[in-house]
């Protein structure tokens, strides 16, 4: 599919006389991989609040809790976890409260998941718009991305009201200054879930398998990731596994800005950034590949 580019026109001139110079819009076929005009994005900030608005009063119209489920999931997931995995199996939670330390992994962990799983549907799910009109398609996937943060942002404060509760109550858990950084660990995972999302996005445009698979491959993911254990408890000589998983160290520091404990490995978190941005530009080039001629497939 052609891109749209706006640019000026030279100024004419009519009987002699010089005409003003107006705007034009053109169509040009996206000319390379790297041909990615990523300043469309912010010409078409207003389409990306718009969908932030659909996305977010859409999910849970005509229901009856409507934005309670916001807080209903992971309070259940956290009671889930915390029968299953606490008090049957009695996996250690270093030293803090389990409800506290199965709510922070499943907080955390779920914005993630959610970017990743409401992206990687992106061409598939807006074929009927993406034929019709064009817009920059990266502005699909980075609005998901907003309103999720959104849901994030309402569980944060439900988790913050669990800290102060825990707090009060004498358990030992201290706020760290690295909580400063909070916003670069989300933006981390959002970054991570976009990225992971508009690469598998691209790629069931021709394998439709995939989409089958994302969920049960986010879940597997998950049990990888240290969200309902710590990784403390892994043995030494399989550590370097987590050095696989750009989610791990995240899910850690998380943990340590909050609660004061953690494994904290700098050296891991600085390769967990590293994997989050070639993930976010392997999946921004194969995107915007993808939508020159994705219609042809989907």
């Amino acid at each position: 599919m052609d891109n749209f580019q706006t640019g000026k026109t030279d100024s004419r001139s009519i009987d002699g006389e010089q005409m003003p110079e107006d705007w034009t819009t053109t169509l040009r076929p996206v000319s390379g991989w790297f041909d990615l005009k990523l300043r469309e994005l912010w010409r078409y900030r207003d389409l990306i609040m718009m969908f932030v608005r659909r996305d977010f009063v859409s999910i849970y119209k005509q229901t009856i809790l409507g934005p309670l489920w916001y807080l209903i999931q992971p309070i259940m997931t956290t009671l889930v976890f915390t029968v299953i995995f606490g008090k049957i199996a009695r996996i250690p939670t270093d030293g803090l409260p389990i409800v506290l330390f199965y709510l922070s992994g499943v907080v955390s962990w779920r914005y993630f998941a959610d970017c990743l799983q409401k992206t990687s549907n992106t061409f598939v799910g807006n074929a009927h718009v993406f034929g019709k009109v064009y817009f920059p398609r990266l502005t699909v996937p980075i609005a998901v991305t907003i309103s999720s943060l959104i849901a994030f942002g309402i569980q944060l404060l439900l988790f913050a009201c669990f800290w102060f509760y825990y707090h009060s109550t004498g358990a030992d858990i201290h706020l760290q200054g690295a909580v400063v950084l909070l916003p670069l660990l989300v933006l981390q995972m959002a970054a991570l879930g976009l990225g992971c999302g508009i690469i598998i996005s691209s790629l069931t445009t021709r394998y439709r398998d995939l989409a089958q698979l994302v969920s049960f491959g986010v879940q597997l993911w998950m049990f990888a990731t240290p969200v309902v254990y710590p990784s403390s408890i892994i043995p030494e000589n399989w550590q370097w596994l987590l050095v696989l998983n750009p989610m791990a160290p995240t899910i850690e520091v998380f943990r340590y800005m909050f609660f004061g404990v953690g494994t904290v490995n700098p050296g891991n978190l600085l390769i967990s950034f590293a994997q989050t941005a070639i993930i976010l530009f392997v999946g921004v080039i194969l995107f915007s590949r993808i939508e020159k001629n994705f219609m042809d497939t989907v």
